[in-house]
């Protein structure tokens, strides 16, 4: 093959792609959350993986800038439009914007496009995420059950919990168990203890109780203590020796957060969960693993008797084209990048792309419902410095009107959580901007004594809510557009509905009563229409959609293990086989939906069926 002796960037310290093979068990398309959980189940029980990543490789544990001070980067570490979380976010290459990567909005409505977040880097998108890891509950896999609208799930909760349960002691996750309604708890032991809630996250939760709000740990895939190398590893690979093994030394190697900074700037130590730095590494250590950096899959290829035999990817580096063959294909690209992959893998016997009998490809797409808004308090004024950077939020509160929406007592039919920005984080660029709605104006030393007053005073409320699918929201390929590679680019179609729009106006009320009782101001008044302060579709970065899981050929692309029905050996095994996209984060999900489909592919190919 000739991407064997292709040039590439240094390689992170676990990969080796000296020993390709003409042919693989697996081909797995991505790196990120899908694709890693995959590469790894596969790996440890024996199958020959290769991964192609679109993006450079990437090394937390060497590259990250998590001990850089803001004042050593370039405008202070702020955001530029290249880097648009700041310079230090550990997204080395991304962003809503890809030089040489476009696509476009079939719209020129600013409300109706969508933003399209990218991670061009080996981990993909887990790099840049708020680790945020809540299981989908019973009523969110058969939502049509309880409202009558939009799609069940063919899946249920029960079918989920042992790979929730897989994941959680995998990865490490940190949190409590609460006993509510929709809100999964996880079995005895297996989450690790929460941290302490911050001082603006106190005043919240002690004060939200008068309006009915339970404020309480929120779930992240963050370490607060060693994993349990000794006991894990057995149950998560029973009857395996080698990946017990292999999976103890790795867990060994881990270390337990220490909340000094941001996780959003990787994590040298390893505490939070990457796929670079969980699912990567020991299944390397395997030798059943390569990896191809820096390869912009083109197509899926198909054999004469009709099943999936490769992938052709471009070598970014040279521009060549590659080939690389394969049992099975896993499409792990994360959702749009995945559909696109599959609508530009046509050929006389799929005319409207891959795995497209059903024509529900790129159809129904979803992101989560969000809007912000943000108060000052008086209690959190002129208090001593102290340090709450890393971790992000610690709490959260979840949905806790399901009982007044199945009674029709709400004018929207799905539910959201609440998150909170808060703390005295490291200062950058603009930390003491905006005050003078507070001060009058000032400058010189009583300008610092502002800003020192009223650092670490504001909280911002963030809604995090669920979209009902509709059929507005879809991407196709553009008719006209291509990458600097020669592939076609995307277009998407996006509209919210008057359920959003109600969803967030409940949003901007409640935040607005949170401020009020605890003692809060508001320089902005809240929106109560939903309609302004609604965040425009893709800038959560939770899309979800695309490919959907169904329980017949003609409604969906999947079936209920994520294989495409049209292509026996084709599977998806990102977001984009999600029937709905509950107020939970979708990542947690990803991961238990592909353990569970690696699962069936190592069955299936062990029975001879793949």
């Amino acid at each position: 093959m000739r991407w064997a002796n292709t040039p590439r960037l240094p390689l992170m310290a676990l990969i080796t792609s000296s020993k390709t093979q003409p042919s693989y068990d697996i081909i797995v398309v991505g790196s990120g959350a899908g694709g890693g959980q995959t590469a790894y189940t596969c790996t440890m029980e024996g199958a020959k993986v290769l991964m192609i990543e679109a993006g450079r490789n990437y090394d937390p544990v060497r590259e990250t800038p998590m001990f850089q001070h803001n004042a050593n980067g370039p405008l202070r570490a702020n955001a530029t439009p290249d880097k648009p979380f700041g310079f230090y976010d550990a997204t080395v290459d991304g962003g809503w914007e890809v030089p040489g990567e476009p696509y476009t909005s079939a719209s020129a409505d600013p409300a109706r496009k969508f933003w399209w977040w990218r991670a061009r880097m080996l981990g993909g998108r887990t790099n840049h995420w708020g680790r945020i890891s809540l299981r989908n509950g019973p009523y969110d896999f058969k939502p049509r059950d309880r409202d009558g609208r939009g799609v069940n799930w063919p899946i249920d909760y029960e079918e989920m919990a042992p790979y929730y349960d897989k994941v959680e002691m995998l990865i490490g996750v940190y949190g409590s168990n609460e006993g509510l309604e929709n809100t999964p708890d996880s079995p005895r032991g297996i989450l690790l203890p929460p941290p302490k809630p911050r001082l603006g996250e106190m005043l919240a939760r002690a004060r939200a109780k008068t309006l009915g709000i339970n404020i309480i740990p929120i779930h992240r895939a963050v370490m607060t203590q060693r994993l349990d190398h000794a006991t894990l590893p057995a149950k998560l690979h029973p009857d395996n020796a080698k990946a017990q093994r292999i999976l103890a030394e790795d867990m060994e190697r881990r270390a337990a957060c220490f909340f000094a900074t941001e996780c959003v700037r990787g994590c040298a130590i390893r505490a939070n969960y990457q796929s670079t730095t969980v699912h990567l590494p020991p299944a390397l250590a395997t030798g059943n693993l390569d990896i191809v950096p820096n390869a912009m899959a083109r197509e899926i290829t198909l054999g004469l008797d009709g099943r999936a035999n490769g992938v052709v990817f471009i070598d970014k580096l040279s521009g060549s084209e590659c080939r690389a063959a394969g049992r099975v294909v896993v499409v792990a690209g994360g959702s749009c990048e995945s559909v696109r992959l599959l609508f530009n893998s046509r050929s006389a016997s799929f005319p409207q792309g891959l795995a497209n009998s059903s024509g529900r490809l790129g159809r129904y797409l979803m992101d989560s419902v969000g809007s912000l808004l943000a108060g000052q308090f008086p209690l959190l004024e002129n208090l001593p410095s102290y340090n709450e950077d890393g971790a992000g939020q610690h709490v959260y509160a979840p949905w806790w009107l399901h009982r007044e929406q199945k009674a029709g007592q709400l004018d929207f039919p799905r539910g959201y959580y609440i998150g909170f920005i808060s703390g005295k984080r490291m200062p950058s660029l603009g930390t003491a901007w905006g005050l003078e709605w507070l001060t009058g104006g000032s400058y010189g030393k009583k300008f610092k004594e502002d800003a020192r007053r009223y650092y670490g005073s504001f909280i911002t409320f963030a809604g995090h809510g669920e979209m009902i699918p509709n059929e507005n929201t879809y991407c196709e390929i553009d008719p006209v557009l291509k990458d600097r590679w020669g592939i076609p680019a995307l277009r998407f179609h996006w509209a919210w509905s008057e359920n959003e729009f109600r969803q967030v106006a409940h949003q901007q009320k409640t935040f607005r009563d949170l401020i009020g009782v605890m003692g809060g101001r508001i320089r902005q008044a809240p929106d109560l229409t939903g309609r302004k302060a609604i965040l425009p579709g893709g800038q959560a970065k939770h899309e979800v959609g695309g490919a959907m899981m169904g329980e017949d050929a003609g409604s969906s692309v999947t079936n209920r293990w994520g294989q495409t029905w049209d292509v026996k050996n084709l599977f998806v095994a990102d977001g984009a086989t999600f029937c709905s996209s509950p107020e939970k984060n979708p990542t947690l999900t990803i991961m238990a939906l592909a353990w569970r489909a690696a699962d069936r592919i190592l069955e299936e190919l062990k029975n001879g069926n793949l």
